[in-house]
């Protein structure tokens, strides 16, 4: 095999490490996270609420349906954290 073509499947066999540790990585990341709902600025949700389509679509700051994921045990100690929605 010429010098290239170990350069190549070196770094092919690199970038699958680190595509597939990511992929463990995220499991642990969001199991240690909570959706914290009335903290986010307005256009700054994590996801859809009752009232926006889509992330980044909340129309007012502390909107109450809309949510942030925060690290577990966050959430209560934020002015106006919530790990339950109620209708914003």
């Amino acid at each position: 095999m010429s010098m290239i073509g170990k350069t190549a499947t070196a770094s092919l066999f690199a970038a699958t490490l680190m595509a597939a540790s990511g992929l463990v990585s995220t499991g642990a990341f969001a199991a240690d996270n909570e959706k914290c709902f009335g903290v986010a600025r307005a256009g700054q949700n994590d996801c859809q609420t009752a009232s926006s389509s889509c992330a980044g679509t909340s129309t007012i700051d502390g909107q109450k349906d809309a949510w942030l994921l925060v690290p577990a045990g966050t959430c209560a100690k934020l002015n106006g954290g919530s790990l339950t929605s109620s209708k914003g």
